[in-house]
């Protein structure tokens, strides 16, 4: 247990020099906690073994995984649906074209420049045209761009980039079976539900000291990741780690 307390020490002591680092640099954290977290993982494992900073320990990737949804979610609840409705044009073609140029031109590059085998070029164009919309939620709150309608509209067109991302492996590597068909029934029914059992439960049992609007809101979100990595969803999406 004792290793388990460094190992976190050691990660939190990393976040806290990325920070100060973006402070004295006036960059933003998330690039500097990616160039920190890289130069470690570098000399350290160099210096001490590839698993000096437990990447691959279960509990480091079930925090990991847990930020990044949340980050996600929050992200999505920044969206306004009055600035989309108004810029759904600029935000829908500022995705598409965020997407499909590197897409099809890193899987070009790959295949004709590299020598790269089908499949690899395609799985390039779509890793190499993706956002991170994690990230750039983190940018827009760390210098207020969230509450304007500039970056309301950035990030909306940072989902409808993700979403091509998700179409194209979707479309290019899942096998359609069945079972995708029993995924895309429930996921529908799901998210068609959620917008109105939401709202009642909030009501129902919010503003109370044992904080049941974040447990509800935990219990979805892992809910819905861990149903995703599932038997019923796993051949939907051989992928669903980059999603």
């Amino acid at each position: 247990m004792t290793g388990v307390w460094a190992l976190f020490t050691l990660w939190v002591g990393l976040a806290l020099i990325a920070s100060l680092l973006s402070v004295w640099l006036r960059v933003s954290t998330a690039l500097t906690e990616i160039c920190v977290g890289t130069a470690a993982q570098l000399i350290l494992g160099t210096a001490f073994g590839a698993t000096v900073l437990g990447s691959d320990d279960g509990w480091i990737k079930f925090l990991a995984g847990v930020g990044a949804i949340m980050l996600t979610f929050l992200a999505g609840a920044e969206l306004d649906p009055i600035v989309f409705k108004k810029k759904w044009k600029e935000a829908t073609a500022l995705g598409i074209v965020g997407f499909l140029f590197p897409f099809l031109g890193c899987a070009a590059a790959a295949y004709f420049v590299l020598g790269w085998n089908t499949s690899a070029s395609w799985l390039t164009g779509v890793a190499l045209s993706t956002t991170s919309v994690a990230v750039v939620y983190a940018v827009m709150i760390e210098y207020r761009l969230n509450s304007t309608e500039y970056g309301k509209t950035v990030l909306a067109a940072c989902f409808i980039n993700d979403l091509g991302t998700v179409l194209a492996l979707g479309f290019i590597f899942a096998p359609f079976t069945l079972h995708t068909l029993v995924f895309a029934g429930i996921a529908i029914a799901v998210f068609a539900a959620l917008p109105w059992v939401t709202p009642w439960f909030n009501r129902a049992f919010g503003n109370r000291p044992s904080e049941m609007e974040i447990k509800y809101l935990l219990f979805c979100l892992l809910g819905l990741g861990g149903w995703r990595g599932g038997p019923i969803a796993r051949p939907c999406c051989p992928l669903t780690s980059l999603a």
